[in-house]
């Protein structure tokens, strides 16, 4: 299955997510900021990164932008997982390089429905 970077300051939010796809058989890594999934993806690669949005230090944009300048991360498909859903916020993420949005609370089907179309 899919190796994944999951990306969210809230502690809850991280484990939840990593439950519901380790479940599924992915391999999920999880950082609890921009700064730190930054730092981890400059010497790893994924098949899959779902951020969140509203971080500290780093925005979830801001590392998409990042990652998108990291050669190894520049067609990694990367998935916002948000409670944002304003259309200037989704634009914001779509010109950064993010491919798709998944509003919080989210439901668990609907995650590894996102997640297997598109890794």
């Amino acid at each position: 299955m899919a190796k994944i970077l999951a990306v969210d300051d809230m502690r809850s939010m991280r484990e939840l997510v990593k439950s519901v796809l380790e479940k599924r058989g992915h391999e999920v890594i999880i950082q609890e900021d921009g700064d730190k999934a930054l730092e981890f993806a400059r010497s790893s690669a994924v098949d899959l990164v779902i951020t969140d949005i509203n971080m500290p230090e780093m925005t979830g944009v801001e590392l998409v932008a990042h990652l998108r300048d990291l050669p190894s991360y520049s067609k990694t498909p990367i998935l916002m997982l948000t409670t944002e859903s304003t259309d200037d916020k989704k634009q914001s993420a779509r010109s950064a390089g993010a491919n798709g949005w998944i509003q919080k609370p989210f439901n668990p089907e609907r995650l590894v429905a996102a997640v297997e179309k598109s890794v």
